[in-house]
This record gives structure tokens, C-alpha cells and sequence, in this order.
């Protein structure tokens, strides 16, 4: 049975994909310090609580236990917070993951799967993003995981470091079994805030009332909103066991980078019209000013992902991401203080 360390495990994106790893056969361990994640989250793997930030951790967890590889998932990553708390940025992302290779390099364990992002590439040029696109990252976001793509890479040179990066879109949707949700503290992802809001006005409150706000209704797409492409959790999740089925193609100090998109963009005015289909609720907004370090458009091209790791989506339809979200959020406990981008 392979053995391996999911880092950030009990997240949204990292508990979906301990659950498919437990699933596959996998050996799992789950190490997250929980400043954001969730320990219930954890259901079928072992918990560690543990820092990045603390070496001697690491350096612990890693002499008690052998893993063959790694899956990368904690950071912070929030756009708009990057931009006016860019030293946790770098501390907790950058630092973090430096943090984590040399603690595996010590190990002697050199497979990592790594969770970046598509804010790596900044402002587009062309549409859809590939992986050849330049990298301009405009947040302190995007930029500490596009240092972090670059270490890796020099990382493979010096010391035959295996990675794979995973450029994400916007990740979207829950477990379809329903036993999994997206919880985030401040919550200020587009598709849970939209069905909190959808809740909320189905357990009676006034939809003149609305709690969420869209950040900016002046972008220079064809409806004045942000667009973005929308890929559901459980295929971000099929996507990292194909990649980590890869990793032993990889040549030694190998570095290989996929896009993880529908390859369709959907902006936020389409995205609640199509929840409030769904729901049936009279899901309303305010407008607030833009957010800053937005671009206003980001869709991908995930043909490479398709072509090297065979992976294929299962949800294409916007309506099929968020009908999975609605299952849980519908019986989520309520939120409020809600706002969108």
C-alpha cells in the first residue's frame, strides 16, 4: 500500500481529496495546523497537527513515518487579503513550502504534487490560458506560488526533486455523495456565498436584504463582472491521483505543469442567474468596488492535463457544479457577513 502525506488535508480542496485517496487504497496521513481547515473534515485518514512553519515538526513526522510522496495543498489564498497582508503571504506560502521540500529532501523522499494556481499567470494575453502562457502574477497571492513553482524547479536541477504543478481555476462544488463541504473563515468564494444568500432568503429573510456583494460590475466583459472557470472539487481530486500516478514517469529532478479548467468561463452575473434557477430564491446583490489584484478574466485550457495524464472532467455544466454545492450548503449552517468577487 503506498503511503502518503496530504499537507493541508483538512481544507476544502485537501479533504475531498484524502477521502478519494482513502477510496483508491492509499495509505493516508493528514498533517494541517487548522488555522483554516476543519477536523471533522478528516474522516478516514490520520490527523496530524502540525506547522510548516515549525521545522522541528516536520523533521518529527517525517522520522516516524516513511511516505513516497507528498500532496501540497495548505496555503493561504485569498486574492484581496494577499494584497493587504502580503507578509503572511509569503511567510505562510513561500516560507511554509521551503520549509516542507527540505524537511522531504532530509526524508530522502523526493515525489511532490503541488496545488498552484492560475493567478500565476497575472493579466491574460490570450484566451484560454495554456501552460505556456507568461507569468505575471499582479497579487501577492499569485506571486508566492509562482517563487514556489520556481524553487521546485531549481530544487529538481540540485537535488532530482519530482514535481507536478497544478494550476488551478476556480475551484467549485461538494462531494456528490453530500459528505463533504467547502467551509472557509472569512468565506469569500463566489459559489458558497451565492447559496448561503439562497438560504438564507428560503429560511425567510428579506431579499431586499441581501448579505453579498459583487466586487466591481465595471470589468470590460459582456455583462461588467468577473469571469472565471469554474472546475468542480472532485475533478480537481481525479486530476492529482492521475498526476500522482505520473510522478514515477517523471524523470529524476523532472518538473511538469497542467492546467485544471473546464476551458469555459462563466462570469458572476451568469453564475448567480444560474443559482437562482436552482434554488428558486430571489437571490439579490449589492455592488461594491473593484478588489484589488482582480483580473477580469481567467479561463483555461486543460488539453494538456487531458493529453499526458488522460484525465477527463466528469461535471461540464455549470448547473452540475452547483446542484452538488446546493446539497450541502442547503443544509449548511447559516453564514453571514457574505461577500463575492
Amino acid at each position: 500500500m503506498t503511503s502518503v502525506l496530504v499537507v493541508g488535508g483538512a481544507g476544502y480542496i485537501g479533504s475531498h481529496m484524502v477521502r478519494m485517496l482513502g477510496q483508491e487504497g492509499f495509505e493516508v496521513t493528514v498533517l494541517d495546523n487548522l488555522s483554516r481547515g476543519h477536523r471533522d473534515a478528516v474522516q478516514s485518514a490520520e490527523f496530524v497537527r502540525g506547522d510548516l512553519l515549525n521545522p522541528s515538526e516536520l523533521k518529527a513526522l517525517f522520522q516516524r513515518k516513511r511516505f513516497q510522496a507528498v500532496l501540497h495543498f495548505a496555503a493561504l489564498c485569498y486574492v484581496g487579503e494577499s494584497v493587504t497582508a502580503p507578509r503572511e503571504y509569503f511567510r505562510n506560502n513561500l516560507v511554509g513550502s521551503l520549509n516542507l521540500v527540505d524537511a522531504m529532501l532530509d526524508a530522502g523522499i523526493r515525489q511532490l504534487i503541488f496545488s498552484s494556481t492560475c493567478a500565476t499567470y497575472g493579466n491574460p494575453v490570450t484566451i484560454p490560458l495554456t501552460e505556456e502562457h507568461s507569468q505575471f502574477p499582479i497579487n501577492p497571492y499569485g506571486r508566492s506560488k509562482l517563487m514556489i513553482e520556481q524553487f521546485l524547479a531549481d530544487y529538481g536541477v540540485a537535488y532530482g526533486m519530482r514535481s507536478i504543478l497544478l494550476r488551478y481555476f476556480n475551484a467549485a462544488g461538494c462531494d456528490p455523495q453530500g459528505g463533504l463541504g467547502e467551509r472557509h473563515e472569512p468565506e469569500t468564494h463566489l459559489v458558497p456565498l451565492i447559496l448561503r444568500e439562497a438560504r438564507r432568503v428560503r429560511d425567510g429573510g428579506d431579499p431586499a436584504e441581501t448579505e453579498l456583494t459583487l466586487f466591481g460590475n465595471d470589468f470590460p466583459t459582456p455583462d461588467g463582472s468577473c469571469i472565471r472557470d469554474y472546475i468542480h472539487v472532485h475533478d480537481l481530486c481525479s486530476a492529482h491521483l492521475a498526476a500522482l500516478l505520473r510522478l514515477s514517469e517523471v524523470g529524476e529532478g523532472g518538473v511538469e505543469a497542467f492546467n485544471l479548467g473546464n476551458g469555459q468561463g462563466f462570469s458572476v452575473l451568469e453564475v448567480i442567474s444560474a443559482a437562482r434557477r436552482l434554488t428558486g430564491m430571489d437571490i439579490r446583490y449589492r455592488i461594491g468596488p473593484r478588489r484589488a489584484g482582480d483580473p477580469a478574466q481567467l479561463v483555461g485550457s486543460a488539453v494538456k492535463a487531458r493529453r499526458v495524464l488522460g484525465w477527463e472532467p466528469r461535471f461540464h455544466r455549470l448547473e452540475e457544479i452547483l446542484e452538488t454545492a446546493w446539497r450541502w450548503h442547503g443544509s449548511a449552517p447559516p453564514e453571514s457577513n457574505m461577500e463575492i468577487v
